[in-house]
């Protein structure tokens, strides 16, 4: 079946949700993936100073955002990329004051400033570290996972989904094949008492939701790769309950990252690890294998017929970021690969000559053994960060993700029932980002393709289907399928922070449309399949 309706059908879905109306004193901003800083610039008496200047530059890049404080000496600098800044406060008589603070995913950060009276500095302002305080008068359940413990904390994966455990609530499935079965546990996550159907991710802002099958995030249905390079991941932040309307398709937990971008040095890494089956224990399902072996050796006073399946992981990956042109331009870039082989046990336990008369031609042993189950995965990200005026930025990023997988054979299902997985990931994100006086506008643009296309790996050959006792089964597996998702999500969020009638207001409102197409085709039992039943 084949869908690509025009605008109106049902292969195409108008999704327009405009973003509630907050209103909250003291304000609390929410963003899928910056952050912010507010608060009140006073001098020694603590009177409010009006018409402050103050400006948050972001060390890594060198792009500067100002804000004027208000009449009761308030100022908000909201959708900053998260990261470290110099914050510094001036005001005409009295001496300037600088704070460093870090700005994290989601957070808004509480920063005062009280102003000496005295000359204005001709020499550089002093920067101190600032007791800033997170805001925590909001509802949202959440943790963040910072930039540091992406980078220090192992994971054997290199997913960078495994940190989202540190969020209570939260449960990362783990990569796990039976190697004597058909059967596989993906790479997913899933918060309170639901499925991995019930999350969403936003990367930069745009959503990864699978539509058309299952895992919740695309190309994560019976995967066991990573869904984006975490070397490109700055840092996220894990909502697991009372998320805001801005983040949508989801009823359960929400994942918000931002990546990473190039700064006014160019700096870069690389790694590689590999590990064999020298270096991984036995599993339950081997152990169980190895223990019956050496049974029937122990009996027969024959070798034991046991071998540790054949296992090789290779993890590589290169970023590099820098500037293109110094406090404007930068770029930054990073791929990863994810190279695996393994081994499936086939085991197809022959029958007496005459008790099964459909086998006595069939020659089962020749389909027993180990057999490779190889799992090739690249990931690519690359980004461009354009300070555009003092009162805009933009960003054009794109990730592309593709990986083939060969399984669901072993134990009674031969080799030549083997299933090749194919996914394909590419997502494409405009950013722009305009502010001036109380006002910030938010604009994104993103297009998403994902495809998911399974077919038999030894195409063509008959299928035999043995039932004894069980299945058995020879042959090309019977199906292919192809599932095709395309998203053009056209988005804009304007946040005003000038009201101040009876405290400090923020107000906030955006609208999202989805322009959303499905393609999907799926050709069941094209090929043969014979049955034979012992009766």
């Amino acid at each position: 079946m084949s869908r690509s309706p025009s605008f109106g059908q049902l292969g195409r879905e108008l999704f327009l949700s405009l973003v509630l109306v907050a209103f909250a004193a003291p304000a609390a901003f929410s963003q899928t993936s910056t952050g912010s800083i507010r608060g009140y610039v006073k001098d020694a008496t603590g009177a409010p100073l009006s018409g402050a200047t103050i400006e948050a530059r972001n060390e890594q890049s060198g792009v500067a955002r100002t804000a004027t404080s208000q009449a009761d000496g308030s100022y908000a600098l909201p959708g900053l990329v998260p990261g470290a800044y110099n914050v510094t406060a001036r005001h005409i008589g009295h001496t300037a004051q600088g704070r460093r603070v870090v700005v994290q995913i989601g957070a808004s950060l509480l920063l005062d400033f009280a102003l000496q009276a005295g000359a204005v500095e001709v020499a550089g302002v002093t920067v101190q570290v600032a007791a800033a305080v997170t805001e925590t008068r909001t509802s949202e359940v959440a943790t963040n996972v910072t930039q540091q413990q992406i980078e220090r904390l192992p994971t054997t994966s290199r997913n960078f989904l495994d940190l989202a455990a540190l969020a209570p609530g939260i449960s990362v499935s783990e990569d796990r094949i039976n190697p004597n079965a058909n059967s596989i546990s993906p790479r997913n996550f899933s918060a309170g008492a639901q499925g991995p159907n019930d999350i969403n991710i936003f990367i930069d802002g745009a959503s990864l939701k699978n539509d058309l099958t299952g895992g919740g995030v695309a190309g994560q249905d019976n995967s066991r790769g990573n869904p984006f390079p975490r070397n490109a991941i700055q840092e996220y932040r894990v909502i697991s309950q009372n998320f805001k309307a801005e983040y949508q398709k989801s009823s359960s937990a929400i994942i918000t990252a931002t990546t990473k971008s190039g700064g006014n040095v160019w700096t870069g890494n690389a790694y590689f690890s590999y590990q064999n089956k020298d270096l991984v224990a036995l599993d339950t399902f081997q152990v169980v294998a190895k223990h019956v072996a050496d049974s029937i050796a122990n009996k027969t006073g024959n070798p034991s017929t046991f071998n540790k399946p054949d296992y090789s992981r290779s993890l590589v990956g290169v970023s590099v970021g820098g500037p293109l042109i110094k406090d404007r331009l930068h770029f930054f870039g990073s791929y990863e690969g994810n190279y695996q082989n393994r081994a499936n046990l086939v085991n197809i336990t022959p029958r007496t000559p005459g008790l099964f008369p459909a086998l006595d031609t069939v020659s089962l042993a020749k389909y027993n053994g180990n057999f490779q189950s190889p799992f090739r995965e690249t990931l690519l990200f690359g980004k461009l960060s354009y300070a555009v005026s003092g009162h805009s930025t933009a960003e054009l990023s794109f990730s592309n993700r593709h990986e083939t997988d060969v399984r669901d054979f072993g134990d009674i299902t031969a080799f030549q029932s083997a299933i090749d997985y194919r996914n394909d990931i590419a997502i494409g994100t405009l950013k722009y980002n305009y502010f001036t006086g109380p006002w910030l506008s938010e604009a994104t643009v993103t297009y998403q393709r994902f495809r998911r296309n399974p077919t038999p790996d030894t195409p063509g050959v008959p299928q035999r289907w043995f039932n004894f006792g069980c299945c058995v089964t020879i042959g090309s597996n019977l199906s292919s399928q192809d599932f095709t998702q395309r998203r053009l999500g056209l988005r804009d969020d304007v946040t005003y922070t000038g009201w101040h009638a009876g405290g400090d207001h923020m107000l906030k409102a955006g609208g999202n449309v989805d322009f959303l197409n499905y393609d999907v085709d799926k050709e069941n039992r094209v090929t043969p399949q014979f049955f034979y039943a012992d009766t």
